[in-house]
């Protein structure tokens, strides 16, 4: 038997390194049947930690820029009183609800096609996705935004303060263009973070945040405009960011290869994506108005402009902490997802474990932060003493709370990356309110617990949800889930612009000899 007969010939991708440019030079190593002896499991788990902390960690600091924003929204809003903050916090819970976790969840989608698609080689079908995906996001707004211009009926019948709702309402209407923003910058981002390019979003929301904080001192401050100054301000640094990421897109030629033209194609082949962003939506849209529905009820209990001011706050809190375990997650579901992708099931499950110890850790530190944050949080909201009272009771629960919610965003990121996203949804529904939402209501108004009673339904669903979630993730058969992987990205092959189908296929494979 000859040399060659002894091998068979095997077609890999070339993965990139996580550089500005794009990146030409492999990070992994091609896959192997029998990998080098001498490669110990301890150099195999820091090459692991390596991969993920190039996508998460410049994620997290795009996530903390993005949060400064919002706090120093916040900030603004409480400046102008503690109605104006009430309202502020009920019109963004609203917005979350029915609007920005929809539009954020559908976009969720691309991350596995993406993702898989970088891994096994085929550029055009990422382009082609993220095209697909912003046509998809534009039309989804059209109905938000009939939504909010009548959003205040909507209120009334729920039972919440007039005066709050009022101007509750002027927020949603200035805050209408951010819907065509957030439809645009969110696919970018998961477009430029499968490829593992991430530093680029960083830089971009960095210049994007420091406008953020004199372009609201002028419109609320200078132009004395309220409530409308911070809602518009919000709009404009989201546009600024939009405008910043593709010019720094184009002028520094980052993913060339999976950049394509902008055609009727787009408008086409929308199944595969629906059939994984519906899901993706659905898990995401089940724990976000989780939240949102605590402000709700929050508005039926004693003192309202008190406990949602209060609740508004430690949804900043809560929203701080996510940071984290949410970059961890998204850097997770873009590992597993682009070795499925590459045919590499071990390596898969190798950043689903280690992402998912990591979340764990991650859920220590939260639990102690909040408990350390009780005496200093809430005055840098606020200086209202029943607002501060409320918020103390509860960021103990809060923190425990987090424990559970940290490893479990990082297990969801598991299951995005491996296309199967729809059982994090089940999970979410039954956890949150079949299992969260009964407690919440037994010991926040049945029991007497208010407020802080409220928060125990949500330690509850957080419990039930990471627990279900690590049965999945631990029972998961990775060879099964490598298949998977290369019918999906099968299924979304394209025909080049020379009519080539081959094309995207093959474009940046190798041909090697592996032992079998």
């Amino acid at each position: 038997m000859s040399t060659v007969d002894s091998y068979h010939k095997t077609t890999i991708p070339l993965l990139h390194d996580a550089t500005d440019s794009g990146g030409d030079a492999p990070i992994l190593t091609p896959y192997r049947k029998n990998p080098n002896k001498n490669s110990s499991l301890y150099q195999e788990i820091m090459r692991e930690i390596l991969a993920l902390s190039r996508i998460s960690i410049p994620t997290i600091a795009t996530g903390l820029l993005i949060y400064i924003r919002n706090l120093v929204s916040m900030v603004f809003l409480g400046h102008l009183g503690h109605i104006a903050l009430a309202a502020g916090s009920l019109s963004t819970g609203v917005a979350n609800i029915t609007g920005y976790s929809i539009i954020f969840g559908m976009a969720m989608g691309m991350e596995t096609i993406c993702g898989q698609a970088y891994g096994a080689g085929k550029w055009n079908l990422l382009g082609l996705t993220l095209h697909r995906t912003i046509a998809i996001l534009l039309l989804t707004s059209l109905p938000i935004s009939l939504l909010w211009l009548n959003v205040d009926k909507i209120l009334v019948k729920l039972g919440q303060d007039i005066d709050i709702i009022n101007l509750a309402k002027i927020y949603l209407l200035y805050s209408l263009p951010d819907l065509i923003a957030q439809s645009i910058v969110h696919p970018l981002r998961i477009y430029l973070r499968s490829q593992n390019v991430t530093r680029p979003v960083a830089i971009c929301s960095c210049i994007a945040s420091l406008l953020h904080i004199p372009l609201n001192y002028y419109l609320v401050i200078v132009l004395n405009t309220g409530i409308k100054g911070v809602a518009a301000a919000v709009v404009i640094t989201n546009f600024i960011l939009v405008l910043i990421l593709v010019c720094y897109i184009y002028v520094r030629g980052l993913c060339s290869k999976t950049r394509i033209k902008l055609s009727l194609e787009c408008f086409k082949e929308w199944e595969s994506i629906f059939s994984l962003a519906v899901p993706s939506c659905i898990s995401i849209c089940l724990e976000w108005w989780w939240y949102e529905l605590l402000i709700i009820l929050c508005g039926l209990l004693k003192s309202p402009e008190i406990t949602i001011s209060a609740i508004g706050i430690l949804i900043q809190m809560t929203a701080l902490v996510y940071v984290f375990p949410s970059s961890l997650g998204y850097g997770v579901s873009i590992r597993v997802a682009n070795e499925l992708g590459a045919g590499r099931p071990e390596k898969a499950k190798r950043a689903a474990i280690m992402g998912t110890l990591s979340g764990f850790l991650l859920g220590l530190f939260a639990v102690t932060f909040n408990i350390s944050a009780r005496r200093w949080w809430g005055p840098m909201f606020t200086d209202n003493a029943g607002v501060l009272e409320l918020v103390s009771s509860a960021l103990p629960i809060v923190g425990l709370c987090e424990l559970g919610n940290c490893p479990q965003t990082v297990m969801c990121g598991v299951l995005r990356g491996s296309a199967r996203a729809e059982i994090s949804a089940r999970l979410n529904l039954v956890g949150f309110y079949g299992v969260g939402l009964p407690v919440a209501l037994w010991f926040g108004f049945w029991m007497g617990f208010g407020f802080v009673g409220l928060w125990v339904g949500l330690l509850a669903a957080q419990l039930w949800c990471v627990l279900g979630l690590g049965v999945v993730v631990l029972r998961t058969d990775w060879a099964l889930q490598a298949k998977r992987a290369e019918e999906l990205t099968s299924l979304g092959e394209v025909c080049g612009e020379d009519g080539d189908e081959s094309k995207g296929e093959n474009e940046g494979r190798v041909i090697v000899l592996v032992d079998p």
